[in-house]
This record gives structure tokens, sequence and C-alpha cells, in this order.
């Protein structure tokens, strides 16, 4: 797949606003611009995402590396989490008739069930490999122990993961593992959800309605420490006639070449602001500065409110 991929959840979910032209205009860029993995799920709009990427897609589905999740189910009062078998299919066929699709190229379970052994979601998964529905199947947000599990079962082809110059907590374990196991690193929000592209100055910048308001990182005291940080990530990217955005997805792409990032966007513009990042080069003498700029634990604040990390496995 390419070196750089695209996230979608912001086209129909969480930021505020959605536009179904625009996003199929950002889509059909990107591909344009050779973005070959196209990264959605069915728990973004609910359900809503995975159509307008069904209708991006729908004349250039041999461009794609088609990547959608289950498991994050949404209820009239709350989120659940659902790795039951008997819900993998169910997932899976509904995912399928929305992207108006006939097979997933990479299926992933988006959160882990903690009611449900993960050899038997896997299992499930495992499945629709065999019924020719899915074509490699991966996991989100797991935990080491579970990774080996899950691949015991299974092949897992990709973990995704938040990883980014302002979350870093995958690096001491979570990589490692995936790396002995062989199993592919997909990074999302590698931009700090908008955060490390020096656009969000104040919380205002944000609209009412956008669920980053409720994320601590964008909160108070927090905001401002974390405003620093993005000051001398400015800085250091004006330095190389970059701009902050293309700084942070380049320092991602250095972290090795089984790491994908999907930057999310709406815009046509930002894709090619974020395929750039490739043309930038970064010496062992950058890298150190970055890593002294944000080391592990750098960010001010949890990178979810509380209700979300506690979906997190682990």
């Amino acid at each position: 797949m390419s070196a750089i991929g695209l996230g979608t959840m912001g086209m129909t979910f969480a930021y505020g606003g959605t536009d179904e032209r625009h996003a199929i205009e950002t889509i059909h860029r990107a591909l344009d611009l050779g973005m070959t993995l196209i990264d959605t799920a069915d728990a973004y709009g609910p359900e809503s995402g995975e159509r307008v990427v069904g209708k991006a897609i729908r004349d250039r589905r041999d461009e794609v590396e088609l990547a959608t999740k289950f498991g994050l189910a949404f209820t009239q009062e709350d989120r659940e989490v659902d790795g039951r078998p008997e819900y993998v299919a169910k997932a899976c066929h509904a995912s399928l008739e929305r992207l108006d699709v006939d097979h997933i190229d990479l299926y992933y379970l988006h959160r882990v069930d903690p009611d449900t052994p993960i050899e038997e979601t896997v299992g499930a998964m495992a499945e629709l490999v065999r019924a020719g529905k899915v074509r490699h199947i991966g996991l989100s947000e797991a935990a080491p122990e579970t990774i080996r599990r899950a691949h015991d079962v299974h092949p897992i082809t990709a973990l995704q993961t938040e990883y980014s110059l302002w979350t870093r907590e995958s690096e001491p374990a979570i990589l490692p593992t995936v790396r002995e196991l062989g199993i592919g690193f997909v990074a999302y929000s590698p931009l700090g959800r908008g955060f490390l592209t020096g656009a969000i100055r104040s919380p205002e910048d944000l609209a009412e309605d956008d669920w980053r308001r409720t994320n601590p990182r964008f909160q108070g005291e927090n905001f401002e420490r974390n405003l620093d940080l993005v000051g001398r990530v400015r800085e250091m990217a004006e330095a190389k006639d970059a701009t902050p955005a293309q700084l942070a997805l380049t320092w991602v792409l250095a972290r090795g070449a089984d790491i994908v990032p999907i930057p999310g966007t709406t815009r046509a513009d930002r894709v090619e602001e974020n395929i750039g990042a490739l043309e930038i080069e970064l010496t062992d003498e950058d890298l150190d500065t970055l890593d002294e700029i944000a080391p592990v634990g750098a960010a001010a604040g949890h990178r979810y409110p509380e209700p979300n990390l506690a979906l997190i496995d682990g």
C-alpha cells in the first residue's frame, strides 16, 4: 500500500460539520496522488462514513486498499464494544452493503471486547477470510498480549493505534511486539487530531459540536502547554521549508517502513500538503531534536476522555 493513507473519520463524524461532495472530492484527490489506503469504520457517522467512501470509490475500486472496522457499536444510550462471533459476520455483511463492494481488503476489530475471548472474535474474522469477504484482518488499540493471542489464531496483518509526536506510548511494548510478529503498524491521528498542524491556536478555533472540545489535551492549561510544544515544531518546520503537518508526518515515516500514517482531512489541499511530507528528509540530528521536543509523555493531558480511555485494551 502507499506510504501514507487517508483517514476519513472527520468526513462524517466527530469534528463538526459534514459535506459529502467535498469528502468525495478529497478521496478522489488522494487516489489521484497515489494514496491507495482509504480507512473508514462502521462507527463513523455512524454508518454514513462507509456510505461516503463507497460512493467515492465506486468507479475506482481497483485503485484502493479498503480498510474498515467493526466492534464499536452505538446504542441510544451510549457506545459499547462487541466482539461476539455472531456479531462479526453481521457487521461485515452490513459494511459490505454500505460500501457497495464484494470484499474488504483490511478488516479491523475497532476495539477489543473484554467480555469475549479474542480467540473467538478472531476465529470468526478468519471465517470471513475463508469466505472471500475479507482479505486481511487487523486489530485496533490492542495490548501486546492480546495481539499475540490473536495472531496465534490467524495472522494479523496490521495493528492500528494512535501514534504521533505527542502520542508515543506504543513505543516501549506495542511496536516491538508487532515487529517481532511481522505485523504492520497503521498510525491514526499522526497529526495529533490536527493540533500538530499549528492551525489550532485556541479552543475557539473548534466548532461548537467538535468532539475535540471534550478531549483533555484541548482544554485549559493542557491546551496552553501543548501549544508550546507545537510552537517548537513550527519553528523547526519553518527552518526546513516545510509545514508543521509535513514535519510531523515525516517524523512518523522515519520511525520505520512498516509504519503507515493515515492523516485525516476533509480538504483536497490538505491531502496535497500531507503527501509533500514524502519529499522531506530528516537527519539524525533532526530526529534527536524532535526527541528532545516531544519525548514519550510530552503532551499534557490524556489522549482521550475517561469514557473513551476505558474502551482501550490494557
